[in-house]
């Protein structure tokens, strides 16, 4: 089991490994200056890269050799960029800040920064295609199936389509299950996309993709959970966005729905299913154990 301190180091290590290779994933001939300068603002702006870092998890926890991954993380981070850039227009949550700094909009113009989310996406595919490719240790069936899998998890049936039930939903009251539907999609898809890739690449079992899958859909939720607890009580500066924005836009969330107290339980819950998971799959002693408390006890 990786301690404390230890996964700390873990999160630097991996984080500035993951950093290191966005940008040459980026450099394509022919692309026009202010959409690439727009596209390179959004997708090198920090973050917490945690979709790219659990395809690089899995493939640790079974074994195999992390590069491996690297294409296919890259290409989730792309994907998780565009969607936030799309997510801050006025059209949609009218977002001013984004990771400490002025959303992509805001900088580059709504036009510019609706055409460098659709390059984001469609880059995205591309590399996963070009850099897979030729190699040896990747068949080509593998990679089909992680296009199939990210093209299904961040599209009309998964991240977008969640995306549309959230805004459907603004203004009007829903249960849990209409909440946990929309979160399941907008924020778990691309999450379980992540597992679900690592897992190809690593040739997992059939039970063990069963597993990261059940994983990823806790994590998902949790992950929003905590959002949602941090909008009503984190601080805007260490958040790098604005704090008690879906108050005013009159979103559901699970403190308006459940109240405080039994969010952080209903979060406990989930980070507790996510562990059994991983006992399930036989590598509950993986950073995958860890990365769930994180989920749970970031602050931004």
């Amino acid at each position: 089991m990786i301690g404390v301190h230890t996964f700390e180091s873990y999160l630097v290590e991996k984080t500035a490994y993951i950093e290191q290779r966005l940008l040459p994933a980026l450099e394509q001939q022919g692309v026009p200056e202010n959409l690439y300068e727009s596209m390179k603002y959004s997708l090198m702006a920090g973050g917490k890269r945690l979709r790219p870092m659990l395809v690089l998890a899995v493939l640790e926890a079974l074994d195999k050799p992390i590069e491996r991954g690297v294409a296919f993380a890259v290409a989730l981070e792309m994907i998780h960029t565009y969607s936030l850039i799309h997510d801050d227009l006025p059209a949609m949550d009218d977002d001013d800040l984004r990771r400490g700094k002025p959303t992509n909009h805001k900088v580059f113009g709504e036009a510019t920064a609706i055409l460098a989310g659709d390059a984001l996406l469609t880059r995205a595919f591309a590399y996963i295609a070009e850099a897979y490719m030729d190699r040896t240790d990747v068949s080509a069936a593998t990679t089909v199936n992680l296009i199939a899998e990210l093209g299904k998890r961040a599209g009309a049936t998964g991240m977008v389509g969640g995306q549309m039930a959230d805004i459907e939903g603004e203004s009007k009251r829903l249960n849990l299950d209409q909440l946990e539907f929309i979160h399941r999609h907008k924020t778990g898809d691309l999450l379980i996309a992540a597992l679900r890739g690592g897992g190809y690449l690593a040739e997992a079992s059939e039970g063990q993709m069963e597993a990261l899958t059940r994983y990823g859909v806790c994590i998902g939720l949790a992950f929003q959970i905590q959002d949602d607890i941090l909008n009503v009580e984190g601080d805007a500066q260490e958040l790098g966005k604005a704090v008690g924005s879906d108050a005013d836009r009159e979103k559901a969330t699970y403190p308006s729905l459940l109240g405080l107290a039994e969010s952080k339980a209903r979060l406990d819950e989930l980070i507790a299913e996510a562990k059994a998971a991983l006992a399930d799959a036989g590598i509950e002693n993986s950073a995958l154990s860890p990365l769930a408390d994180y989920v749970r006890d970031r602050n931004k």
